[in-house]
């Protein structure tokens, strides 16, 4: 169909030019739409986009340091405990230390008491043998009746001091003479009596529990 022209004067345009003509303006407006979402396409991603990526890198070294720190930790109470078993072994030795120096103190000190005891039971026992022989000669005088009476009160005295401290007297008269004990101050034959009996005991011995302190002095049937 022909198409006249619209307007006096203006050049004529063919319907088919005029076809052209409308599909060039539109490629032409729609070109720059298009090379646009190209590039939008090309873009990269926005921060906003990368964020998760770098809050995962982020989370790796956290946790990195988080097992580095349980581990220091780990150390530390590792050391601690062996010291710890080491101040235990070393307060148990200085416990059995101190038990074994206390027990050795004791023995010395009931060894020094017991040699103090014994020190002063020597020194006594002499006068305890005066006394006696003061009796033994005094023994059946009336006239030394109240001397008599007064000894026998200090020789008492004296025995019964030792006595509390674990010393006492024995005299061993009709027993077999035995050298741990006794010593022999002579030997005679005795009519009735066994060779080696104790036929007369010349001074008592002492004993202190089984320590004997002064073997008795004492005469042996030959």
């Amino acid at each position: 169909m022909r198409r006249d022209n619209p307007r006096p004067g203006a050049p004529y345009v063919s319907p088919e030019a005029d076809r052209d003509s409308e599909a060039a303006r539109k490629a032409s407006e729609s070109g720059p739409a298009s090379e646009l979402e190209g590039e939008e396409r090309r873009r990269p991603p926005k921060e906003e986009e990368q964020e998760p990526d770098k809050a995962a890198q982020a989370v790796e070294p956290d946790t990195a340091d988080h097992e580095a720190q349980l581990e220091h930790d780990l150390e530390e109470l590792t050391a601690k405990a062996e010291k710890a078993d080491e101040y235990l072994e070393l307060a148990q030795r200085t416990k059995a230390d101190f038990e074994n120096y206390r027990k050795r103190a004791a023995r010395e000190t009931a060894a020094a008491q017991e040699r103090g005891v014994v020190r002063l039971a020597l020194e006594l026992l002499p006068a305890v043998d005066n006394l006696d022989r003061a009796l033994e000669a005094t023994d059946g005088s009336g006239d030394s009746e109240n001397l008599v009476s007064g000894l026998k009160l200090v020789h008492a005295g004296v025995l019964a001091a030792l006595a509390r401290v674990g010393i006492e007297p024995y005299s061993p008269l009709g027993e077999q003479f035995d050298p741990q004990v006794h010593e022999a101050v002579a030997q005679q034959p005795v009519d009735g009596a066994q060779p080696g009996t104790i036929v007369e005991v010349y001074q008592r011995g002492y004993r202190m529990g089984d320590s004997v302190l002064r073997p008795a002095s004492v005469v042996v049937a030959a």
